[in-house]
Protein backbone atom coordinates (compact mmCIF):
# COMPACT_ATOMS: atom_id res chain seq x y z
CA UNK A 1 0.00 0.00 0.00
CA UNK A 2 1.18 3.74 -0.42
CA UNK A 3 2.38 5.49 2.51
CA UNK A 4 -0.07 5.76 5.08
CA UNK A 5 0.41 9.73 5.18
CA UNK A 6 -1.38 9.67 1.99
CA UNK A 7 -4.60 8.80 3.35
CA UNK A 8 -4.20 11.45 5.76
CA UNK A 9 -3.06 14.38 3.48
CA UNK A 10 -5.94 13.25 0.49
CA UNK A 11 -8.83 13.47 3.59
CA UNK A 12 -7.65 16.85 4.86
CA UNK A 13 -7.13 18.12 0.53
CA UNK A 14 -10.87 16.70 -0.23
CA UNK A 15 -12.35 18.04 3.11
CA UNK A 16 -14.90 15.29 2.42
CA UNK A 17 -18.69 15.89 3.86
CA UNK A 18 -19.52 12.93 6.35
CA UNK A 19 -23.37 12.35 6.53
CA UNK A 20 -23.50 10.48 10.69
CA UNK A 21 -26.48 8.29 11.42
CA UNK A 22 -24.74 7.34 14.72
CA UNK A 23 -25.70 6.94 18.29
CA UNK A 24 -27.04 9.94 20.73
CA UNK A 25 -24.03 9.65 22.97
CA UNK A 26 -21.45 10.08 19.94
CA UNK A 27 -22.72 12.91 17.91
CA UNK A 28 -20.90 15.55 19.81
CA UNK A 29 -17.54 13.82 20.17
CA UNK A 30 -17.71 12.25 16.44
CA UNK A 31 -18.51 15.95 15.09
CA UNK A 32 -15.29 17.03 16.73
CA UNK A 33 -13.18 13.90 15.89
CA UNK A 34 -13.87 14.99 11.95
CA UNK A 35 -13.12 18.52 12.29
CA UNK A 36 -9.93 17.78 14.21
CA UNK A 37 -9.23 15.68 11.22
CA UNK A 38 -10.09 17.90 8.54
CA UNK A 39 -13.56 16.93 7.13
CA UNK A 40 -17.11 18.23 7.39
CA UNK A 41 -19.29 16.46 9.73
CA UNK A 42 -22.77 16.46 9.40
CA UNK A 43 -25.37 14.52 11.87
CA UNK A 44 -28.70 13.45 9.74
CA UNK A 45 -31.40 10.80 10.98
CA UNK A 46 -34.74 12.15 9.96
CA UNK A 47 -35.91 9.49 7.72
CA UNK A 48 -37.95 12.61 5.52
CA UNK A 49 -34.32 13.94 4.64
CA UNK A 50 -31.68 11.52 5.15
CA UNK A 51 -31.81 10.48 1.48
CA UNK A 52 -31.56 13.67 -0.13
CA UNK A 53 -28.79 14.62 2.38
CA UNK A 54 -26.78 11.27 1.60
CA UNK A 55 -26.87 12.39 -1.98
CA UNK A 56 -25.02 15.07 -1.54
CA UNK A 57 -22.82 13.45 0.79
CA UNK A 58 -19.03 12.10 -0.02
CA UNK A 59 -19.79 9.15 2.46
CA UNK A 60 -21.92 7.91 5.16
CA UNK A 61 -21.08 6.23 8.67
CA UNK A 62 -24.20 3.75 10.34
CA UNK A 63 -23.94 2.80 14.32
CA UNK A 64 -26.86 1.22 15.51
CA UNK A 65 -26.11 1.63 19.39
CA UNK A 66 -29.10 3.59 20.01
CA UNK A 67 -31.03 2.52 17.11
CA UNK A 68 -35.22 2.36 16.63
CA UNK A 69 -37.32 1.19 13.93
CA UNK A 70 -37.57 4.38 12.68
CA UNK A 71 -33.85 4.97 12.46
CA UNK A 72 -33.15 1.79 10.46
CA UNK A 73 -35.50 2.69 8.18
CA UNK A 74 -32.93 6.02 7.74
CA UNK A 75 -30.06 3.98 7.63
CA UNK A 76 -31.22 1.53 4.97
CA UNK A 77 -32.24 4.90 3.03
CA UNK A 78 -29.34 6.80 3.10
CA UNK A 79 -27.14 3.48 2.43
CA UNK A 80 -29.51 2.65 -0.68
CA UNK A 81 -28.52 6.05 -1.64
CA UNK A 82 -24.30 5.48 -1.44
CA UNK A 83 -24.64 2.25 -2.47
CA UNK A 84 -26.45 3.45 -6.01
CA UNK A 85 -23.68 6.34 -6.16
CA UNK A 86 -20.14 3.82 -5.33
CA UNK A 87 -19.71 6.57 -2.81
CA UNK A 88 -18.41 4.29 0.73
CA UNK A 89 -20.66 3.85 3.91
CA UNK A 90 -19.40 2.48 7.15
CA UNK A 91 -21.43 0.06 9.43
CA UNK A 92 -20.39 0.09 13.12
CA UNK A 93 -22.92 -2.66 14.43
CA UNK A 94 -22.64 -1.82 17.81
CA UNK A 95 -23.83 -4.65 20.32
CA UNK A 96 -25.54 -6.72 17.10
CA UNK A 97 -24.99 -9.85 19.89
CA UNK A 98 -27.23 -8.79 22.56
CA UNK A 99 -30.82 -8.45 20.76
CA UNK A 100 -32.83 -9.86 17.97
CA UNK A 101 -33.63 -6.55 17.05
CA UNK A 102 -29.91 -5.43 16.44
CA UNK A 103 -29.49 -8.44 14.46
CA UNK A 104 -32.45 -8.12 12.13
CA UNK A 105 -31.17 -4.28 11.47
CA UNK A 106 -27.81 -5.31 10.70
CA UNK A 107 -28.80 -8.23 8.47
CA UNK A 108 -30.92 -5.93 6.24
CA UNK A 109 -28.03 -3.18 6.33
CA UNK A 110 -25.39 -5.69 5.53
CA UNK A 111 -27.66 -6.80 2.24
CA UNK A 112 -26.58 -2.85 1.25
CA UNK A 113 -22.82 -4.17 1.22
CA UNK A 114 -21.11 -1.74 3.30
CA UNK A 115 -17.57 -0.38 2.07
CA UNK A 116 -16.44 -1.14 5.49
CA UNK A 117 -18.25 -2.96 8.32
CA UNK A 118 -16.04 -2.01 12.07
CA UNK A 119 -16.55 -3.89 15.06
CA UNK A 120 -15.39 -5.76 17.79
CA UNK A 121 -14.08 -9.25 17.82
CA UNK A 122 -17.51 -10.32 19.39
CA UNK A 123 -19.27 -7.93 17.03
CA UNK A 124 -18.13 -9.50 13.90
CA UNK A 125 -17.95 -12.84 14.75
CA UNK A 126 -22.32 -12.52 15.03
CA UNK A 127 -22.62 -10.89 12.03
CA UNK A 128 -20.57 -13.62 10.58
CA UNK A 129 -22.70 -16.27 12.27
CA UNK A 130 -20.56 -17.36 14.67
CA UNK A 131 -22.02 -16.53 17.73
CA UNK A 132 -19.37 -14.31 20.11
CA UNK A 133 -18.62 -13.74 23.65
CA UNK A 134 -20.33 -10.17 23.90
CA UNK A 135 -21.20 -8.45 27.16
CA UNK A 136 -23.36 -5.91 26.24
CA UNK A 137 -21.75 -3.43 23.35
CA UNK A 138 -18.30 -4.70 24.99
CA UNK A 139 -16.29 -7.64 23.60
CA UNK A 140 -15.81 -11.04 24.80
CA UNK A 141 -13.63 -12.12 22.32
CA UNK A 142 -10.16 -11.38 21.21
CA UNK A 143 -9.00 -10.12 18.07
CA UNK A 144 -7.31 -13.24 16.78
CA UNK A 145 -10.48 -15.14 17.60
CA UNK A 146 -12.62 -13.10 15.27
CA UNK A 147 -9.90 -13.31 12.03
CA UNK A 148 -11.30 -15.98 10.15
CA UNK A 149 -14.95 -14.18 10.54
CA UNK A 150 -13.77 -11.47 9.30
CA UNK A 151 -12.01 -12.92 6.11
CA UNK A 152 -15.61 -14.65 5.86
CA UNK A 153 -17.40 -11.76 6.32
CA UNK A 154 -15.19 -9.37 3.98
CA UNK A 155 -16.03 -12.09 0.95
CA UNK A 156 -19.69 -12.48 1.50
CA UNK A 157 -19.84 -8.77 1.59
CA UNK A 158 -17.36 -7.74 -0.62
CA UNK A 159 -16.04 -4.67 1.08
CA UNK A 160 -13.87 -4.60 4.14
CA UNK A 161 -14.29 -5.24 7.80
CA UNK A 162 -12.25 -4.01 10.66
CA UNK A 163 -11.81 -5.93 13.99
CA UNK A 164 -10.92 -3.18 16.92
CA UNK A 165 -8.68 -4.45 19.75
CA UNK A 166 -5.35 -3.72 21.00
CA UNK A 167 -4.08 -5.11 17.62
CA UNK A 168 -6.41 -4.44 14.54
CA UNK A 169 -6.66 -6.65 12.01
CA UNK A 170 -8.34 -5.57 8.81
CA UNK A 171 -9.04 -7.48 5.65
CA UNK A 172 -10.83 -7.48 2.56
CA UNK A 173 -11.08 -11.43 2.54
CA UNK A 174 -7.74 -11.93 0.50
CA UNK A 175 -5.29 -9.33 1.69
CA UNK A 176 -5.02 -8.10 5.71
CA UNK A 177 -3.32 -6.02 7.87
CA UNK A 178 -2.56 -5.41 11.59
CA UNK A 179 -2.14 -2.18 12.90
CA UNK A 180 -0.75 -2.05 16.36
CA UNK A 181 -1.13 1.65 17.27
CA UNK A 182 -2.69 3.42 20.26
CA UNK A 183 -2.77 3.07 24.04
CA UNK A 184 -5.39 1.60 26.68
CA UNK A 185 -6.93 4.66 27.75
CA UNK A 186 -8.50 5.22 24.77
CA UNK A 187 -10.79 2.30 25.52
CA UNK A 188 -11.63 4.17 28.68
CA UNK A 189 -13.25 7.00 26.96
CA UNK A 190 -16.45 6.87 25.47
CA UNK A 191 -17.69 7.06 21.57
CA UNK A 192 -13.69 6.79 20.67
CA UNK A 193 -14.57 3.68 18.37
CA UNK A 194 -18.00 5.54 16.94
CA UNK A 195 -15.48 8.58 15.93
CA UNK A 196 -13.48 6.32 14.08
CA UNK A 197 -15.93 5.49 12.10
CA UNK A 198 -16.03 8.97 10.50
CA UNK A 199 -12.09 9.18 10.47
CA UNK A 200 -12.28 6.03 8.29
CA UNK A 201 -15.52 7.43 5.83
CA UNK A 202 -13.20 10.38 5.31
CA UNK A 203 -10.24 8.61 4.30
CA UNK A 204 -12.09 6.15 1.99
CA UNK A 205 -13.34 8.98 -0.04
CA UNK A 206 -11.87 8.58 -4.03
CA UNK A 207 -9.22 6.03 -2.26
CA UNK A 208 -9.46 2.21 -1.52
CA UNK A 209 -10.82 1.23 0.87
CA UNK A 210 -8.92 -1.20 3.03
CA UNK A 211 -6.06 0.64 2.46
CA UNK A 212 -7.66 3.86 3.78
CA UNK A 213 -9.06 1.97 6.40
CA UNK A 214 -5.71 0.65 7.97
CA UNK A 215 -4.40 4.18 7.25
CA UNK A 216 -7.47 5.58 9.51
CA UNK A 217 -6.51 2.86 12.00
CA UNK A 218 -3.10 4.21 12.12
CA UNK A 219 -3.39 7.74 12.14
CA UNK A 220 -5.93 7.62 14.97
CA UNK A 221 -4.18 5.50 17.29
CA UNK A 222 -0.79 7.71 16.34
CA UNK A 223 -2.59 10.50 17.57
CA UNK A 224 -3.87 7.98 20.57
CA UNK A 225 -0.37 7.64 21.59
CA UNK A 226 0.96 11.35 21.17
CA UNK A 227 -2.09 12.40 23.58
CA UNK A 228 -1.23 9.97 26.38
CA UNK A 229 1.95 11.54 26.49
CA UNK A 230 -0.11 14.77 27.23
CA UNK A 231 -2.51 13.55 29.66
CA UNK A 232 -2.94 12.23 33.22
CA UNK A 233 -6.27 10.11 32.27
CA UNK A 234 -9.11 9.91 30.25
CA UNK A 235 -10.44 12.80 31.45
CA UNK A 236 -7.56 15.50 30.02
CA UNK A 237 -7.04 12.34 27.19
CA UNK A 238 -9.62 13.42 25.10
CA UNK A 239 -9.00 17.52 24.96
CA UNK A 240 -4.99 15.92 23.99
CA UNK A 241 -6.38 13.60 21.27
CA UNK A 242 -8.51 16.51 19.62
CA UNK A 243 -5.09 18.67 19.28
CA UNK A 244 -3.22 15.90 18.60
CA UNK A 245 -5.42 14.67 15.67
CA UNK A 246 -5.50 18.40 14.45
CA UNK A 247 -1.82 18.98 14.48
CA UNK A 248 -0.82 15.19 12.93
CA UNK A 249 1.71 15.83 10.30
CA UNK A 250 1.81 13.31 7.41
CA UNK A 251 5.92 12.17 8.88
CA UNK A 252 4.91 11.61 11.91
CA UNK A 253 2.21 9.58 11.02
CA UNK A 254 4.59 7.71 8.64
CA UNK A 255 7.21 7.41 11.13
CA UNK A 256 4.64 5.58 14.04
CA UNK A 257 2.85 3.55 11.72
CA UNK A 258 2.85 0.02 12.81
CA UNK A 259 1.41 -1.40 9.99
CA UNK A 260 2.28 -5.34 8.63
CA UNK A 261 0.53 -7.63 6.51
CA UNK A 262 -1.24 -10.07 8.01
Amino acid sequence: MKETSHYLTSARARRPLVHNITNYVAMNTMANVLLAVGASPAMVHAREEVAEFAAISDALTVNIGTADTAWYAAMEDAATVMARADRPWVLDPVGVGATRFRQDGCARLLALRPTVIRGNASEIMTLAGLGGAACGVDSGDGVDAAEAAARELALRTGGVVAVSGPVDFVTDGKAAFRVANGVPVMAQVTTMGCSLNGVIAAFCVGQPALEATVAALAAYGVAGEQAASNSNGPGSFFPAFLDALAALTPEALDARARVTPA
